[in-house]
């Protein structure tokens, strides 16, 4: 009915203007694109979004750089690296099951130290948003914003994150714990030698556990009304819901 309303009134004022100053296709189109948006203009789209990954991503990034961020959270903690399950298995049944448990706190310790440094990251890669980018994440699922992010920041985040894993490494000593684990095992008769990349692992992990935390974020923003912390944030996300 609105949308008939303003079509009506548009072509009201048509007879008194020249044909050059309208084009009835393309003012229609853009009254449906107003309308299918729910009111929202491109701009306050965008807009949106990005607050809504900053958000996202700033409460992502304070849960998982706290203390135990990720040791204490089950479905972000870094566990014994999968490759070196059969090591593990192989200390813990020498007696080794403190020395192991030390060695996993010590590599969520270092997640934790380097999603400190996140932040800044995420915000780069928000800041370059499309205004198509922003209408698309917010027609999307409830973790298109968190997808948008992943895609564009993967490999600029692994690389800027994984010399921050490594200074963390040397910070919470891992290689205090790690060492003997690897030197043990691999001084054990006939098993095979293993030397896994515990930087590249702890990395890929940290940044996993990030993305999972923002898209938590997301579906937060998106479901909870609650969640949506600016006046912004509540007119996109509630636009949406009663389109």
């Amino acid at each position: 009915m609105l949308k008939k309303s303003i079509y009506i009134a548009m072509i009201a004022f048509l007879p008194g203007c020249s044909k050059g100053q309208f084009n009835l296709n393309n003012i229609g189109k853009e009254i449906d694109k107003t309308l299918n948006q729910g009111g929202l203009t491109n701009k306050e789209i965008t807009d949106g979004l990005k607050e809504a990954l900053s958000v996202g991503s700033n409460n992502a990034g304070s849960s998982a750089s706290k203390v135990d961020g990720y040791f204490k959270n089950s479905i972000i903690k870094i566990p014994f690296p999968p490759e070196a399950k059969k090591m593990e298995a192989q200390l813990r049944s020498l007696g080794m099951n403190k020395q192991v448990d030390d060695f996993i706190l010590t590599i969520n310790r270092a997640a934790e130290e380097a999603a400190k440094s996140s932040a800044p990251i995420f915000l780069d890669a928000i800041k370059t948003m499309t205004i198509t980018d922003g209408v698309n994440i917010l027609n999307g699922n409830d973790s298109a914003a968190t997808h948008y992010l992943r895609t564009k920041t993967s490999t600029p985040l692994h690389d800027k994150f994984k010399p921050v894993i490594k200074t963390a490494i040397q910070k919470v000593d891992v290689t205090r714990y790690w060492s003997p684990l690897i030197t043990t095992y691999n001084n054990i008769p006939f098993v095979d030698k293993m030397n896994p990349d515990l930087e590249e692992y702890i990395t890929q992990k940290a940044l996993n556990g990030l993305f999972i935390l923002v898209a938590q974020e997301e579906t937060k923003i998106r479901k909870d009304p609650a969640a949506r912390v600016s006046d912004l944030l509540k007119k996109v996300f509630g636009a949406k819901k009663t389109k």
